[in-house]
């Protein structure tokens, strides 16, 4: 990994991580009033596993010796898994919108995904 790739996923997963403190402050504090306790508990699960996979990002790239091309397909899946998974349910939750809820097993799926290609980046470590 090039040290731009490596800047890169750095303040990208910055990024990510700010967003799901953000995120989770604006629930406890704005959002609180405003959401049923069903959807209260569906933006919870989405900032759990915002933080969770935010957190991979920064895994994937403190582990030395990783298998490059496999970690950067990890990066890719935690972040696209953030995005479909969380994404879907932070506007499901603040919109009501049901139909959301086909999108976020894709998320789950990446997550799956990330997490098996980690596992394969550190078999096949260089």
């Amino acid at each position: 990994m090039t040290d731009k790739q490596e800047k890169y996923w750095i303040v990208a997963g910055s990024i990510i991580m700010l967003l799901a403190v953000v995120l989770g402050a604006f629930a406890a504090h704005a959002l609180k009033a405003q959401l049923s306790p069903a959807y209260m508990a569906v933006f919870k699960t989405a900032n759990q596993y915002h933080f969770i996979h935010g957190l991979a990002i920064f895994i994937c790239m403190l582990i030395p010796k990783l298998n490059y091309k496999l970690r950067n397909a990890a990066l890719i899946a935690f972040s696209s898994g953030i995005v479909l998974f969380s994404g879907s349910l932070y506007i499901l939750a603040i919109s009501g919108m049901k139909k959301l809820g086909m999108v976020t097993p894709f998320g789950g799926l990446a997550f799956i995904i990330g997490w098996a290609l980690l596992a394969l980046a550190a078999i096949k470590a260089e």
